[in-house]
């Protein structure tokens, strides 16, 4: 079955390829892009909508409903809506916004991605599992005459050189999985910009892919070519701006640093930000496995990132408090400063203007 006339790649609305220039950011004229509804289905927490809540919260102009089985009890605060509904009040595009280990579309998940389609909506995917891998729903997009978006399909790359090239990146890199690494580039991109400095939020995971309209899924890309990657989506650049590097992983992660060493290799960074969870018990998914020593967690990272830039600093220290009250929120980034001298915020709660004041500071900027 021909189905390039219908499925697109994580990269296939970009109009430059190579690292010549940088890829443009906007969605494709009549194909999928917003107004979406954020498909939530089973998802069975936070973690498991991560993709929605995330669409949600950056981009809220963009999304106009969510759909959720009946057995559904997370919600990211918008309207409920079946796929009628919601092409009746507009939506372009049905986002798949869960995540799910292995990341595979159950039966029930194909089965209300074949009725979006049918009822007149593009769907984008951000699981691993590709919607052009199944054959109801390519049949249902053709039958439509609709595309299919999978955000986890990298484009053809080369291998890291590790040249030092023009431009200054920031990388977030964390002590575990799921800690705010997202979050914290895109605030660090809304401050920068606000200060009227030159800036661009480079995506690596999927729901960074559809918050930017483009990027690459590192964690789709083989192991070889994952510092190429990180050089490919933040090209020489001669303006005297900034790429921030959505960061993945941790380099303590035992399913997940290979990942994050090809990133901080790759980007070159000449500024890193640490993200963290203080309250978190364990790794993400590995009971019995500590969080590591946020002072043993920085050195590590520095070591690894000065692999390509030995004049790479560290500039501050975000955290995710979302389980903390104010007051001892404010008393963990207090003693975060006070230990390591740098400044420390929630980037949601706090914003990061006092992380992007040590950036201009160390940087001139």
């Amino acid at each position: 079955m021909d189905t390039s006339a219908n499925v697109m790649s994580a990269t296939s609305s970009e109009a430059a390829t190579s690292s010549s220039a940088h890829p443009p950011v906007q969605h494709p004229p009549n194909g999928w892009g917003p107004p979406y509804l954020l498909y939530l289905g089973n998802a069975h927490d936070e973690l498991a909508a991560k993709t929605a809540r995330g669409l949600a919260h950056w981009r809220p102009q963009w999304c106009i409903g969510q759909h959720r089985r009946s057995g559904c009890r997370t919600t990211v605060g918008l309207a409920d809506m079946d796929f009628a509904q919601a092409r009746a009040n507009g939506a372009n595009t049905m986002i798949v916004g869960v995540a799910n280990a292995g990341g595979l579309m159950d039966a029930d998940t194909v089965d209300d991605i074949v009725a979006a389609l049918d009822n007149g909506m593009h769907v984008a995917s951000g699981l691993h599992q590709r919607l052009s891998s199944c054959a109801p729903i390519v049949a249902a997009a053709n039958r439509n005459g609709l595309q299919l978006f999978d955000a986890r399909h990298p484009p053809l790359l080369q291998v890291g050189s590790g040249r030092p090239r023009a431009g200054r990146r920031l990388l977030t890199v964390g002590s575990d999985c799921s800690v705010g690494k997202m979050y914290a580039t895109l605030a660090l991109e809304q401050e920068f910009r606000r200060r009227g400095l030159a800036a661009d939020f480079r995506a690596t995971g999927q729901t960074g892919i559809f918050i930017a309209g483009g990027g690459v899924p590192i964690d789709a890309v083989v192991a070889d070519f994952i510092s190429g990657a990180a050089e490919w989506i933040s090209p020489p650049r001669e303006d005297d701006g900034w790429d921030l590097i959505e960061g993945q992983g941790s380099l303590f992660h035992p399913s997940y640093a290979g990942v994050s060493l090809g990133l901080l290799h790759g980007s070159q960074p000449d500024a890193l930000v640490l993200c963290h969870e203080p309250n978190r018990a364990h790794m993400r998914g590995l009971p019995g496995q500590p969080l590591p020593d946020l002072r043993a967690c920085l050195e590590a990272n520095l070591a690894a990132a000065r692999l390509t830039n030995p004049a790479v600093q560290v500039v501050g220290v975000a955290l995710n408090t979302s389980r903390l009250g104010a007051d001892d929120a404010r008393d963990v980034c207090r003693a975060i400063e006070v230990a390591f001298d740098l400044p420390c915020q929630d980037p949601v709660s706090m914003g990061v203007s006092r992380i992007v004041d040590r950036v201009q500071s160390c940087f001139g900027d």
